[in-house]
């Protein structure tokens, strides 16, 4: 795991798509294609904006999975993660096959076999990912599975991560946050051959710190990225601003 440090969140997150281009143009050179999973949320804005606007990326040739949905708001609710992909990457640059999770499906757990099957054939090149302010990585939630082999689970959101939600202003209040979620497991984020991992933002100073300088955890689930062989964490001075200079280096 290494650690990217820059002053700005728009700083943080060019560098990080940066690299995001290089690895995806990478696998298209030398496979044909490249697989790759892609994470939402209020920390990823300048991120995607930076992958969207580069204009090497024959994003004909790749294959998205979708990292974690809802269950039970429609796709037109604000906080819907298919909505928020649609509007801010997928339509903006079309890539060849996209695979959603439908929050809104009668049985979660079938909509999890049907993308286990999926990606079951796939080897992914690259997540992108973000850290929750209480640690999560996608939606596992402390304390996480981290022995699982499934690729999707249904899982149960805690509270935290459900103000964290409402902080970033998705939902008017906790009880308009649902209480459960289709999230993609720790072990197949693991199985990814490289994971970008991009943190702004002070508010999230506390997890960064606990994850990438503490124990190997299920309570702080984004810890386990201190283990995977080919992981970049891109900062910005905020949610860098706990950790000791070792982890600066």
């Amino acid at each position: 795991m290494e650690v990217h440090l820059a002053a700005t969140k728009k700083e943080t997150s060019q560098a990080a798509a940066h690299t995001a281009s290089q690895k995806l143009q990478e696998s298209i050179r030398d496979q044909g294609t490249a697989n790759f999973i892609v994470a939402t949320g209020a920390s990823q804005f300048d991120f995607l904006k930076a992958l969207t606007d580069d204009t090497d990326i024959n994003w004909k040739k790749t294959t998205m999975f979708h990292l974690d949905e809802y269950i039970g708001i429609p796709e037109t609710h604000p906080a819907s993660f298919r909505k928020y992909l649609k509007d801010r990457f997928v339509e903006i640059v079309q890539p060849g096959t996209v695979h959603f999770l439908n929050g809104e499906a009668h049985d979660p757990q079938a909509e999890c076999d049907r993308l286990n099957e999926i990606i079951s054939d796939h080897l992914i090149d690259v997540a992108f990912v973000g850290i929750g302010e209480n640690g999560h990585l996608a939606f596992n939630d402390p304390p996480a599975d981290f022995e699982t082999e499934d690729p999707y689970i249904v899982v149960e959101l805690d509270e935290r991560c459900r103000l964290q939600q409402v902080g970033e202003g998705w939902f008017n209040g906790l009880d308009d946050v649902p209480t459960h979620a289709i999230s993609m497991s720790i072990k197949q984020i693991m199985k990814s051959e490289k994971i970008i991992c991009t943190v702004p933002d002070k508010r999230k100073a506390e997890a960064v710190r606990a994850c990438l300088q503490g124990e190997i955890t299920p309570m702080q689930p984004a810890s386990i990225l201190q283990k995977h062989k080919d992981c970049t964490i891109y900062l910005d001075s905020g949610s860098s601003s706990l950790l000791t200079s070792a982890g600066k280096s």
